[in-house]
């Protein structure tokens, strides 16, 4: 087994797993949001009810349940913008983990000795070739759709 392949296919697993890492701890931090967002949720409620039934409070202390409440809405919607980035990351983590797979389908076609390779073999490298430059343009696309929002922030 030539060094070149062993280190390919090393170097294939690790990619990997790096993926599955990424993938875990974007998983972890969705279902941190969720758990943040339901807190978020109950708080503002609290608040709403508050402003709603205590009319006869002070006229600072309905300004600081205000307050409060637009901390709530400001904090929900840079979760929102967080939860938004982490989406775009597992598409593109999906997109890697699709290309990688293209990848080596089309390095094992690609290894065959021409004089060994079928009609059928051609067809299905260059059907892998189309599909892999399918899933590199997807991933261009969310590239620019991320940078095009963080430009918009600034």
């Amino acid at each position: 087994y030539p060094t070149w392949k062993r280190t390919l296919a090393r170097r294939a697993r690790e990619s990997q797993v790096k993926r599955f890492c990424r993938a875990q701890a974007i998983q972890r931090r969705l279902e941190e949001i969720e758990v943040t967002f339901r807190e978020l949720e109950q708080q503002g409620i609290k608040l709403e009810k508050l402003l709603r039934d205590e009319n006869e409070s002070p006229a600072d202390q309905q300004t600081q349940w205000t307050n409060q409440l637009l901390y709530l809405v400001q904090k929900k919607n840079n979760l929102m913008t967080e939860e938004s980035d982490l989406m775009i990351a597992v598409q593109e983590l999906k997109l890697e983990e699709q290309q990688c797979q293209l990848d080596q389908k089309l390095r094992s076609y690609m290894n065959k000795q021409e004089t060994l390779k079928t009609p059928e073999d051609d067809k299905a490298e260059e059907e892998i070739l189309k599909q892999l430059l399918d899933v590199v343009n997807k991933r261009n696309v969310l590239i620019q759709m991320q940078e095009e929002r963080r430009l918009s922030e600034l």
